[in-house]
């Protein structure tokens, strides 16, 4: 059955000190909704899973490439498609809200291997 689910009713999880997230997933695509603090950076890394990251305040600058070739800042109201297997970094410029969505989901997310992140 198809169930309507509100943001406000979905449990955060504070993943880091300066990282919380809420995760809303089905059987193929899973998205994100997470808040940094200012100065938070996601560790170069990549998946196997293909992401869009939509910005809704602050900035996040990305580093792509595995020797960090392209880099761009990603301001509110902009996003980016982050293709498969692209090595990938991100700095939290001042306090960020933005949204993730992956295809496939973030098993990495569920079950709890995502050490990257925890640090």
């Amino acid at each position: 059955m198809v169930q309507k689910v509100h943001w406000d009713d979905i449990p955060s999880e504070q993943v880091a000190p300066k990282m919380k997230r809420k995760l809303l997933y089905g059987e193929k695509v899973m998205i994100a909704r997470m808040q940094f603090k200012d100065g938070f950076l996601v560790p170069l890394h990549d998946h196997e899973n293909e992401q869009i990251t939509q910005v809704i305040s602050g900035t996040i600058r990305f580093w792509f490439g595995a020797n960090k070739e392209q880099t761009f800042d990603l301001n509110a109201g902009e996003s980016v498609v982050i293709p498969a297997h692209v090595p990938h970094e991100a700095l939290m410029i001042g306090d960020v809200e933005e949204i993730d969505t992956w295809a496939p989901i973030r098993k990495d997310w569920l079950d709890g291997t995502d050490d990257y992140l925890r640090k």
